[in-house]
């Protein structure tokens, strides 16, 4: 424990810091409602971008061509969130929040007027990347500041309103997508976030007011390890993403990426030891509830692959489900998700953060391993009904982390704590769909007696005509996902039981 641990005085999850006259006082507003108006909008926009495209991606690709490398839309997009959220979460405890909110909504909409006007793949792709750049400062930022505005007992209302605004707005991008391509032109995509992100930019702008900061000399911005922990993140997680995908997992490119990332890994350790305010700080690591939160959603990152990417094949190929009752499959758990965390906190209050987490991931456990049970072909109420089930168990086991976690630390290292929780499950999700896409497709050869691809097996495919060697083949290699989706939730369960304290060290509001 280092030396600010070691001030904390613990009483049950009311701990207080001994030097908790010193913390920043939350931020302020003159109108709370219009700042968290604004922050829905902004988590909506972040949202809508990770998923919006793909369903246009006939109509961009007949338009700009460069039909081979379509996937970067989607990564290129995700990797700069990802790889952006430890800069932004450091930068935001170091000159405040509002800056850096304005700041990445503006190269956000920066981002979002250049993809409306691209002229190649090419261009589409790099502007992506500056949407990106922006989408990460919302998403961290936006994540801070409800802990900033909200006192503890509050913090789970705004926290489940975020949450049901990320799952709509996931769930809504790729309809709200191919209607704008079929109707209007794919550019409406990206025009449509300028007035939105407008109008969340002068809601921030206009009422959140953060308290002036006491001067401790100029700040301090370690640009070195920022710039080493973004070359290290896009390199290993572009080496996840095209891994099996654009070339095979031992080839040449996947072992120069892998190897240059492990190199660039220890470059950023010794950066950040020299430096008198690291970008990724120790102590996100050396105190036990934020190493064991971090691990813990990284997990929950990994797991959420198998419904959200693999239950859609399931319900086409195998329910002969029409694409729309497909996606209804998948997004009844946006409905229990919400109202689950919304709930939490009367079981948090009873038994703490930590048992309720643990209570929620293990019911997660059964509901996983369970998948594979469901009888074959089945009907479609069955694995709705689990969905509905695992979005309520994830509900209860992610908000009171997060919410937990917040409190167990002050202002000034809220973002770069939150951020910290926010990067490990983006990775987790990124490691997640790589190894669970290398499950499914070994699974799928091996039924079929060759090379297999789901992706290739499956695209093209009717419902009603699927082979029915093949249908078996698809339900075996998701079954097998599933079953990986229940060791990751397994492995959530034991680190929060052997690592996390039984009882976090809450902060005194």
């Amino acid at each position: 424990m280092d030396a600010r641990g070691r001030n904390l005085v613990d009483q049950g999850e009311t701990g207080i810091r001994a030097e908790v006259a010193r913390e920043r006082p939350p931020a302020s507003t003159g109108r709370r409602g219009a700042v968290v108006a604004a922050l829905m909008l902004a988590m909506a926009l972040a949202a809508l971008d990770a998923t919006v495209v793909s369903t246009a991606v006939p109509q961009i690709v007949g338009d700009l061509g460069g039909f081979s490398y379509f996937p970067w839309l989607f990564s290129g997009y995700l990797l700069a969130v990802t790889v952006t959220l430890p800069v932004y979460g450091k930068l935001s405890d170091t000159f405040g929040r509002k800056p850096v909110l304005v700041a990445g909504a503006a190269v956000f909409l920066l981002g979002s007027l250049l993809c409306a006007g691209a002229w190649s793949m090419g261009a589409l792709i790099a502007f992506r990347i500056v949407q990106g750049l922006g989408g990460g400062a919302l998403q961290g930022t936006v994540q801070t500041l409800a802990a900033d505005l909200y006192p503890l007992k509050e913090r789970p209302r705004i926290q489940a309103r975020l949450s049901t605004v990320w799952a709509v707005s996931a769930v809504a991008g790729p309809g709200l997508g191919g209607v704008l391509a079929a109707y209007a032109d794919w550019r409406w995509i990206f025009l449509v976030n300028l007035p939105i992100g407008a109008v969340a930019l002068w809601l921030i702008v206009r009422h959140l007011h953060e308290p002036q900061r006491e001067s401790a000399g100029r700040p301090r911005v370690d640009w070195a390890g920022a710039c080493a922990v973004f070359a290290c993140g896009g390199v290993l997680l572009t080496a996840l993403v095209q891994g099996g995908v654009a070339w095979p997992w031992l080839s040449a490119p996947s072992v120069a990426l892998f190897g240059t990332g492990l190199a660039l890994a220890g470059v950023v350790v010794a950066v950040e030891r020299r430096a008198a305010e690291p970008i990724i700080p120790g102590w996100v690591w050396r105190r036990r509830t934020i190493a064991a939160v971090n691990l813990a959603l990284g997990a929950l990152g990994l797991l959420m692959v198998a419904p959200s990417v693999f239950l859609p094949t399931y319900a086409q190929s195998v329910l002969g489900l029409a694409p729309v009752a497909a996606g209804f499959v998948l997004s009844v758990w946006t409905v229990s998700w919400p109202v689950s965390a919304a709930l939490s906190q009367h079981v948090y209050r009873r038994i703490g953060f930590r048992n309720t987490a643990l209570l929620g991931i293990a019911t997660a456990t059964l509901i996983l391993f369970a998948f594979p049970f469901l009888p074959y072909p089945g009907a479609a109420w069955q694995p709705a009904l689990l969905m509905l089930l695992l979005g309520a168990a994830l509900g209860l086991f992610q908000l009171p982390l997060i919410v937990g976690v917040q409190s167990t630390v002050g202002w000034a290292e809220r973002g770069t704590t939150t951020a910290s929780v926010l990067f490990c499950r983006q990775t987790g999700q990124t490691i997640g769909a790589s190894v669970f896409g290398a499950v499914a497709n070994g699974v799928l050869a091996s039924r079929l007696g060759g090379a297999g691809d789901l992706d290739a097996v499956t695209r093209g495919l009717d419902g009603d005509g699927v082979p029915e060697a093949t249908r078996r083949a698809i339900a075996d290699a998701v079954h097998a996902v599933y079953v990986g989706a229940g060791c990751a939730a397994a492995l959530a369960f034991l680190v929060l039981l052997l690592v996390a304290p039984r009882r976090f060290p809450v902060l005194k509001d």
